[in-house]
This record gives C-alpha cells, structure tokens and sequence, in this order.
C-alpha cells in the first residue's frame, strides 16, 4: 500500500486498485461488487477513501 499523504482524499477505481497494488479488474470483481464496501457518489462516479477500504480488508479477512 502506499504512503497516504500522496493519495488524494476520495480514490477513484484507478486510484483506489494502485494504492491495495491490484489490477483495477480485481478490484471490481473482489471489491466493487461487495455492497458491504463503502463508497461516495459524485454524479456517477465511485469514491472510495482508505479507511474505507482498510476497514473493508479487516472485516472481510481470512483468519
């Protein structure tokens, strides 16, 4: 994961794949398509923040 103070606030999918360190096609399939993970709409467009996403990752782990 990168450094969180080069990433802007709200991550696009794009954003949202490179900051995990996935393709953006496994981000829709393992993320995008779960209605437990949080996300910001701006018109159309899916927002995500890191927090979102970290606390997504922490409940949906494998122990």
């Amino acid at each position: 994961m990168k450094d969180n103070k080069q990433m802007p606030y709200l991550l696009t999918r794009e954003t949202a794949s490179q900051y995990l360190g996935i393709d953006p096609k496994s981000f829709d399939k393992y993320f995008r398509q779960r209605n437990d993970l949080k996300r910001f709409m701006i018109g159309k467009q899916e927002r995500y923040t890191i927090s979102d996403l970290k606390e997504f990752i922490a409940k949906n782990s494998v122990n």
